[in-house]
């Protein structure tokens, strides 16, 4: 095995600065990328800090009691985020993830939510409005975030196991507190809720069975993510991935399993169904079965850093123009031009990439842009 080598880096990447072009960009609802995929949803990070510290995605080693996190002063308003989300939903945008870091840090969230959920689409219909949290803080949160807006909730959890998750998290933070958290998010209506759980062969593919045996029958989808290549920090390898179909395979060997349909265009998740009807699992295939081609998100930084993919090694500074006096009018239009010259396909072409094309590449980290 292979030692673990973690650079020493800063996570904040330098940015081109979002320009507007000359000849302003009407929205339609119908903005097209370089490849002619739509924008229909916009992950917001709402804050760089978390209180976990999970190896694949805040390792301790780097995001230590000394670690720099953005100052408040850097960080966009709530009415800034709204503004910017604003013209995201005039060009296509219909549903809205809020991420972090752990987005229930962020105080007084609730506000933010009541804000977006206001927004309506250009079909004149509300937005769907989500949010990934680890949970921690689910349940003293739960019942503000549903009275102020939110819809839905995704869970990360990593296994049942309480010795295992503690080791995961990194923290010591025990799992019968995120379930507590889950059952709080059902009791207020935030549903249908999702769990995910990032699968690393050799630390916590043995709670695969435990995990889909718990959730079954519950009405909450169980989703299983292939340990993904993101950021710089969390020593990947893909010795370490266990491809879906070994965990589809798994799971049928002992609940038998039926294939369902996509739910809907450029989702991330294929979807399985118990045999017997007692609901379903997905599976997340971001390292062995690429799905750029219909990817249709964006990424909203905490400081107002737009990327265009989760594994990009450079964004889009939008700040300038949020604070620097824009008319609504060009800072749509600046979000349009970047949009409009998109390429991003990096899953699709990393199977074709030399073992090691990525070495000193600087992608953005996880924690910072949300997953």
């Amino acid at each position: 095995m292979s030692e673990r080598v973690i650079p020493l880096i800063d996570q904040r990447l330098v940015n081109t600065v979002a320009r507007v072009p000359t000849a302003l960009v009407a929205p339609t609802g119908l903005l097209g990328d370089a490849l002619g995929r739509p924008l229909r949803d916009l992950r917001i990070s709402v804050t760089d800090r978390c209180n976990f510290r999970c190896s694949y995605c805040m390792p301790k080693e780097i995001f230590d009691k000394d670690y720099a996190y953005l100052p408040h002063s850097s960080l966009l308003t709530f009415e800034e985020i709204t503004r910017v989300a604003t013209q995201f939903v005039a060009h296509g945008v219909q549903k809205i993830r809020l991420t972090g870091g752990e987005p229930l840090l962020r105080k007084n969230l609730e506000i933010l939510i009541e804000q977006l959920a206001a927004l309506r689409t250009t079909e004149g219909r509300p937005l769907d409005i989500t949010l990934t949290t680890n949970g921690s803080l689910l349940k003293r949160k739960a019942a503000s975030l549903k009275a102020a807006g939110l819809q839905r909730v995704t869970v990360s959890l990593d296994g049942l196991d309480d010795s295992v998750f503690r080791a995961m998290n990194d923290v010591d933070f025990p799992v019968a507190d995120v379930l507590e958290g889950i059952e709080a998010a059902q009791a207020a209506g935030l549903g249908p809720i999702k769990v995910n759980m990032v699968v690393k062969r050799g630390t916590n593919d043995h709670q695969i069975l435990p995990m889909a045996r718990h959730f079954k029958g519950t009405g909450i989808v169980l989703r299983f993510i292939e340990y993904m290549d993101v950021g710089a920090t969390n020593g990947w390898r893909m010795d370490e991935v266990l491809p879906s179909a070994e965990v589809v395979q798994r799971i049928h060997a002992e609940l038998p399993l039926v294939q369902l349909g996509a739910s809907a265009p450029g989702e991330t998740a294929e979807r399985w169904g118990h045999a017997d009807g007692s609901g379903e699992i997905g599976v997340i295939s971001s390292v062995t079965q690429a799905f750029c081609s219909d990817c249709n998100r964006a990424r909203l930084s905490t400081e107002g850093q737009l990327y265009l993919c989760l594994f990009a090694s450079q964004g889009h500074d939008l700040r300038p123009l949020i604070r620097g006096g824009a008319t609504d009018a060009e800072l749509g239009s600046a979000i349009a031009a970047i949009w409009q010259g998109r390429s991003d396909r990096y899953s699709e072409l990393r199977a074709s990439l030399p073992p090691d094309a990525s070495t000193g590449t600087r992608r953005v980290e996880m924690s910072y842009i949300g997953g």
